[in-house]
């Protein structure tokens, strides 16, 4: 099971690199960041299937992955792109968060 975080910690790595770089590809303008694009959501797919075949929950799984990704993209953004992030954003990454975590910790009951 351990693996299986492992493979799904990569799949949420390069599904936010993936998901900068479409905004960094202005439109599929930009060859390298479009390369990124598809290389980097390809791996994302890949790593969350060996992290289901390793035994994690689907919904468990995709629910972090969901969770971890909106709450690392809209964090990043904000540096690498100024796009804004205010106090009730914030406040709703830090929902969605808890609410992953709710499902784990229902899950393990």
């Amino acid at each position: 099971m351990k693996m299986g975080y492992l493979f799904l910690a990569g799949a949420i790595c390069a599904e936010v690199m993936a998901t900068l770089s479409l905004r960094a590809s202005e439109g599929f303008s930009k060859l390298g960041f479009t390369v990124l694009v598809v290389v980097g959501y390809i791996v994302a797919f890949t790593l969350l299937s060996f992290g289901l075949q390793r035994g994690l929950n689907l919904g468990i799984a995709y629910g972090i992955w969901a969770a971890a990704g909106v709450a690392a993209v809209a964090i990043l953004s904000w540096p690498i792109f100024g796009e804004s992030l205010s106090a009730l954003q914030v406040g709703g990454l830090a929902l969605v968060i808890a609410g992953v975590f709710a499902l784990e910790l229902g899950a393990a009951h």
